[in-house]
């Protein structure tokens, strides 16, 4: 989770990852944002993040984001 909290803190620098639990919804995260996000993300872990994951419940909070990429790992 630490690899993810730096990947988030270098897109977007002093946001309250670890308890904000509407990254989405209170636009913490816009869509310019989300592409670095998801091309960071895909890199670090070596998953790709179907067209179909990317809602906002899969990015609202590191948790569910985490949560994401641990799936399409077991996969």
């Amino acid at each position: 989770m630490d690899k993810l909290l730096d990947i988030l803190e270098s897109i977007k620098p002093g946001v309250d990852y670890k308890n904000c639990k509407t990254l989405i919804d209170d636009h913490y995260l816009d869509s310019l944002s989300i592409l670095s996000l998801i091309a960071e993300v895909e890199d670090s872990f070596d998953v790709v993040i179907p067209t179909v994951e990317i809602v906002p419940n899969n990015f609202n909070s590191i948790d569910a984001m985490y949560d994401l990429i641990k799936r399409l790992q077991e996969e």
